[in-house]
């Protein structure tokens, strides 16, 4: 049985509900048209109707990018998908090396879903010789992924910023499974002027509850198993806080106590924080992002559970 979303909170998206188009059925026109080069990306995006939409990808798509591509297909007249392993926003050169690389599948989504372009660029077309620019978001990049993945998020916003540049799409797609990444995003377009409105998306989810991610695949049948288990452990948390308690830590606690129960899972951060400016909150008093990224396997996955509390309910105060 599904559960009820609080006020304030978009209800989930099941993987097993997304409305999926079977990947073998192409539009009668040919799509996608596939692009590797700047030039030619902007050639293609030349012969586009208005508006267009954009789902920037780092590849190995699945339902959470479905989701986001029919969205852009549901909203524009073109639509524009990238698929681009940026190397800038990983830490670790094991992690880009393990990063699925699945271009003949993700093509065959992407005619699958109606994609007009597929822009899938080499390195060097992206950051050619001599590239010397980042971009740089500032406060509302520090703590979680920014202060786990050092240089993570620069990377992400100098990537985005480039594609924004070249694809110019009247809006562009991002879900918020990716909770920092989405503020972040947004905070770049509105500093720099960039003319493409950010839209989120629900986080896409498995039956188990476990976030769709294409590191999924990374799991053994083991890891898989334990993975669902911190998608629970936010729901506790999310308890915690409809139930009355205020004490941002008691809630963090409460989440750590969940994920203790399975020794597979390593913990990296768990926090509770004012969803608009992402600063650790000491008393729950407004809309909290609960958000937590853990290794399985040495797989790093993350999550997050967007809570508003209700007002009158808080332990030791009378409800009216």
């Amino acid at each position: 049985m599904s559960r009820p979303s609080p006020p304030g909170e978009a209800a989930p998206v099941d993987a097993r509900t997304a409305d999926a188009s079977p990947v073998d059925t192409a539009p009668p026109d040919g799509r996608p048209t596939v692009v590797r080069t700047r030039r030619e990306l902007r050639e293609a995006v030349a012969r586009l109707p208005r508006p267009i939409g954009f789902v920037p990808t780092m590849g190995a798509l699945h339902e959470g990018h479905r989701a986001l591509i029919r969205r852009a297909r549901t909203e524009n007249a073109g639509v524009v998908v990238s698929i681009f392993v940026n190397p800038r926003q990983f830490e670790r050169a094991d992690d880009l090396a393990a990063y699925p690389r699945t271009e003949a599948e993700d093509l065959a989504v992407c005619r699958a879903e109606g994609v007009d372009v597929v822009f899938i660029p080499p390195v060097e077309e992206i950051y050619p010789a001599g590239f010397q620019t980042t971009v740089r978001v500032g406060a509302l990049a520090e703590p979680l992924e920014g202060a786990a993945r050092p240089g993570h998020l620069e990377g992400v916003t100098t990537v985005v910023a480039i594609l924004f540049g070249l694809v110019g799409a009247e809006r562009s797609y991002f879900g918020e499974k990716d909770a920092q990444q989405l503020r972040v995003v947004r905070r770049m377009v509105a500093d720099l002027a960039i003319p493409t409105e950010i839209v989120a998306c629900p986080t896409v989810r498995e039956p188990d509850g476990l976030a769709c991610s294409s590191r999924n695949v990374r799991l053994s049948a083991r890891g898989r198993a334990a993975a669902p288990l911190l998608h629970r452990a936010l729901l506790a948390g999310r308890a915690r806080i409809l139930a009355g308690e205020r004490s941002a830590e008691a809630v963090r606690e409460a989440i750590r106590a969940v994920i203790g129960t399975e020794p597979a899972i390593e913990l990296d951060y768990v926090s509770a924080a004012d969803e608009a400016t992402l600063d650790e909150l000491e008393t729950i008093d407004r809309p909290t992002l609960l958000s937590l990224a853990a290794r399985i396997e040495g797989v790093r996955l993350i999550d997050n559970e967007l809570v508003v509390p209700l007002r009158g309910t808080a332990q030791g105060e009378p409800e009216g």
